[in-house]
Parts: structure tokens; sequence; C-alpha cells
């Protein structure tokens, strides 16, 4: 009952605004959500990336971090990139319900006309150049963007990371575990601001009305899931101590998994067949890890650090 009472006003407006909506928007003004949880390590590198690729803003829910985030969400803020940063202290992870509530800050506050619903681990990259160039090419209210996961590199920070990994169907056949980096990755969309109902979990769908077929082509999405061993145990415990406190929730099941293991001094073994080491030569010869410098070329010739 809930979910009818928040969506019914939406497709009112919807409706009421269906005639006027156009195919295409020149130079959309764009918003970028991100919901961040001790992100310190990813977080300052994923706003200058995304700044420079023509995002107009930001809006920022920090679910209760401990680290650094809120001081780099602080300095980005004062800078006029940020335009809200939301402290969300809720225990419950309720993902779903806080991004649904920064797409209606986007659309209402601060009038954005295409929406991007990211996490800090992904870079949305655009061959162009330009995420507002190819969202204006886009005549779908939806743009579907596929994904692709990249192997993390001890040494280098994750967007000098370059090689990218593709999915294997039979991971028994690598000693690879049921979470590992070679899992088919699920693409992400972004979305027009006119005509949206509501967000699905995970950022992979949208529901808008009217609805019209998405369109695949343009931006890709680099995806750094898993991070070197230090920031994975991090993760791990993190998350896991969060889940504790929420036994009956089906949601995050591989963070559940992980943490089950590291109770049980597991960890370090399992981190070692999410990312292959045991056959990592043969993931190589055999194409499911390749060689992919786009982020990190990017980064070395158009991001200026402060």
């Amino acid at each position: 009952m809930n979910i009818i009472l928040k969506v019914l006003p939406r497709i009112a407006k919807a409706l009421w605004h269906w005639p006027s909506t156009k195919s295409r928007i020149e130079n959309p003004r764009v918003i970028m959500t991100l919901l961040v949880k001790n992100e310190e390590d990813k977080l300052e590198a994923n706003l200058l990336f995304h700044h420079a690729m023509g995002v107009d803003g930001f809006i920022v829910t920090d679910n209760h971090s401990t680290d650094g985030t809120m001081a780099i969400l602080q300095r980005y803020r004062e800078l006029g990139w940020i335009l809200e940063i939301i402290e969300e202290p809720s225990t419950g992870y309720e993902q779903k319900k806080w991004v649904d509530r920064m797409v209606m800050q986007a659309i209402g506050k601060y009038g954005a006309d295409w929406i991007i619903n990211a996490d800090a681990d992904e870079l949305w990259y655009a061959p162009s150049g330009s995420l507002k160039t190819e969202l204006s090419r886009c005549d779908k209210r939806i743009m579907k963007c596929r994904a692709c996961g990249m192997y993390p590199q001890e040494d280098a920070p994750f967007y000098e990371w370059r090689k990218r990994v593709a999915a294997i169907e039979a991971p028994d056949e690598y000693a690879l575990s049921r979470y590992s980096i070679f899992q088919r990755q699920r693409g992400k969309v972004a979305h027009r601001a006119d005509g949206y109902l509501h967000i699905a979990m995970g950022n992979h769908k949208v529901s808008m009305l009217p609805w019209t077929k998405e369109n695949t082509k343009g931006i890709v999405i680099y995806h750094y899931s898993v991070g070197t061993w230090n920031t994975f145990e991090q993760k791990t415990v993190q998350g896991g101590r969060e889940l504790e406190k929420h036994p009956t929730k089906k949601h995050a099941r591989h963070w559940r998994y992980f943490y089950d293991l590291y109770k049980k001094g597991q960890l370090r073994e399992e981190y070692d067949r999410v990312i292959g080491t045991a056959n990592y030569k043969r993931l190589v010869s055999e194409g499911y890890i390749v060689e992919d410098d786009t982020i990190y070329n990017y980064f070395r010739n158009h991001i200026q650090w402060p």
C-alpha cells in the first residue's frame, strides 16, 4: 500500500507532462547520486572522474561512515560539486529507498534532466569523453549501460588497474569462488527525470512512464567490485557486522558468505578463489583477463588532482 501511495502522484505527474515530452534533450543537466559508506579510498577519484566526464552535480547519501569519507564530501560540497549530503545513520540497508530519495531531490530540487545512480566503485565512461553527449543522443527515457569488471592490482590505486575480466560460465573448472569477479556483470541504467516512477534494488532497472525500450549503446561502467586483499577484508568485516544485526534479511548474500568464512579463519583462501590466483596464467592465456588501459590513460591525460 505504501508504494502505491508513493507512486500514484508520480504517475499523475508523468501523464500530465506526457504530451510535451521531447524525444531528446540537448545539453542535458546530469545529476549523479552516490550511496557511500567508508569509501575514502575511491571517493575522490570517483568525483574527479565523473565531474570531468560532464556530471553537473552530485547528491550523496553517507551511511554512517567512520573513515575519512565525510571530510572528502565536505570539501567537494564547498567547491559546489556536491549539491547535497544526506547523512543516513540507519543500520538497516535500505538501498532502494535511499536512492529513490536522492532521485526525487535531483528532479524536484536540482532540475536534473538525466540521472545516473552510481556506487563509489563504479566509473561510468563515455567514449566521446562526455556523459552529456552520450545522453543527449539517446531518444529513450532509459539508457542501459553494460558493465565490465576490473582485476585488482596490489601496488596501485584502483584507477590505475589495467586488467579487465570476462565472464566464466563454469567457475568450478578454474577453482573459483561462487562469488568470483568472473561472474557475469549486470548492467545498470541511466534514466530521464521526466516519467520517473521508482528505481529497482541495485540500480539495474527503473520504472518509467511512458516506458520506452532501453538504449544499450554508449556508456560503459568500469566496475571495481573487489579491491586488494586488505580492502576486501575490511569491507567483509564492516559489512558482516552490520548484517548480523539483521539476520532475517535476504539481501547481500555474498557478504554474509564472506563474513562467515572470515569468522572461520578462511577468508584469505576464499579471496584467492575470488580473483583466481591459482589459475591466473591460465585465465590470461584463455582471454578471461585482458589488458585494458582505458581508465588508466584517462586519469593520466585528463584528471587534475587538487
